[in-house]
């Protein structure tokens, strides 16, 4: 009879307890650009109280509040206010491509065709060039299913669009659960062969923006050899120990000393701006990158991917960018997390490929799992 009690009172407590509510997603007008276009802004909550938010105009994470180790939300993204503000950062936090980082040599031979590229004068195109990705405005599907919410954005960059072969037809989602995870998955194919490379480049502070600059933010990346670059900050070819360069983040440290180091590779960038390979096989499951910690604010980011690389980014080039609300954008204010292939692969026969040909489907995927120094990383 008491085994018949206590299984009516565990039933009526579980019946009692609040279930946990399923992440969501939901779309708005964010603005109209000045072409007519309409710039949608899709919002993710899950039932922590984090927050992402992102637009459609080039994918571009506007927002991500996550808890302190009080519990206090922050903004743990540089950004700035209103959608006119943001329509004059295009690129600032946004999806990468159809080539992210940088491509030497004037462009890329393919298959015995030499593809040439709208470069700068020293021969180099960045980020896909001047009409990338992060510029164009995709369409969004929000959907929320199995335990996660999120937003599908789809695009179509035309055959020969800044001087790359085959339309290359791309699907990236963004999606939050429960677990404070957001998880970036891109998908690609194309009606002729071509190169690609793609990620986002949001600009992480887990302090804030109020917080100031990254400095003291202790960095790990699980990484043993770089790519040394170039006088255009094109690599070599070459890849090499970290061991005793200011990018030996094995073991977490402050970004300070490499920030500021008088290694030349770091004063050539004007601080970090260099593509660090990450250890063990890519391509497969999300594997560990990195980890960022604020020691201030408690907030800790675990950083996973199929991805070959890293590219850290010391906001180098900031030059006081009005944030709004009396702030501004400064160097070193926030540190770029890009996943990605390296730099010049099309070029180099030693790098991984980024060939992408049609029939086949090129997938990548990212994870940013946020947590504090209260309790262990979301798995």
């Amino acid at each position: 009879m008491r085994h018949k009690s206590t299984l009516l009172l565990l039933a009526s407590t579980l019946a009692a307890s609040p279930a946990l509510a399923a992440p969501t997603a939901t779309k708005a007008l964010f603005g109209t650009a000045r072409d007519g276009a309409q710039v949608d802004l899709v919002t993710l909550r899950n039932d922590k109280g984090m927050v992402v938010k992102f637009s459609t105009r080039g994918g571009t994470i506007t927002e991500i509040s996550v808890p302190d180790r009080k519990g206090k939300m922050g903004n743990v993204i540089l950004g700035v206010t209103g959608f006119e503000a943001w329509e004059k950062m295009i690129g600032f936090n946004a999806i990468t491509g159809r080539y992210a980082n940088r491509i030497g040599n004037g462009g890329f031979t393919l298959d015995g065709t030499f593809y040439k590229l709208p470069t700068n004068p020293k021969g180099v195109i960045l980020h896909g060039g001047f009409q990338g990705l992060s510029g164009k405005i995709f369409a969004a599907e929000t959907f929320a299913k199995d335990g996660r919410a999120g937003a599908t954005l789809i695009l179509t960059s035309p055959d020969g669009e800044n001087g790359f072969p085959g339309a290359l037809t791309l699907h990236v989602t963004y999606s939050l659960g429960n677990d404070n995870v957001l998880r970036l998955e891109f998908e690609a194919t194309t009606t002729k062969p071509t190169v690609v490379n793609l990620t986002n480049h949001a600009y992480f502070t887990l302090g804030t923006h109020a917080s100031g600059p990254i400095y003291n933010q202790l960095l790990q990346v699980f990484a043993s050899r770089w790519t040394p670059t170039d006088e255009n900050q094109v690599p070599t070819g070459e890849l090499r120990s970290v061991a005793g360069t200011p990018f030996d983040f094995r073991k977490a440290r402050p970004m300070l000393p490499a920030i500021y180091s008088t290694d030349p590779q770091v004063m050539l960038a004007k601080g970090l701006d260099h593509n660090l390979v990450l250890d063990g096989p890519s391509g497969g499951k999300p594997r560990l990158a990195l980890r960022l910690t604020d020691p201030g604010s408690g907030r800790q980011l675990e950083v996973r991917t199929t991805e070959p690389a890293v590219q850290l980014y010391s906001t180098n080039g900031a030059g006081g960018t009005d944030a709004g609300d009396g702030m501004t954008i400064r160097q070193s204010d926030g540190l770029a997390i890009e996943t990605e292939n390296f730099p010049d692969a099309p070029n180099k026969p030693n790098f991984p490929s980024s060939v992408l040909r049609p029939g086949e489907t090129f997938r990548s995927v990212t994870e940013f799992a946020f947590t504090t120094d209260k309790e262990p990383f979301p798995k």
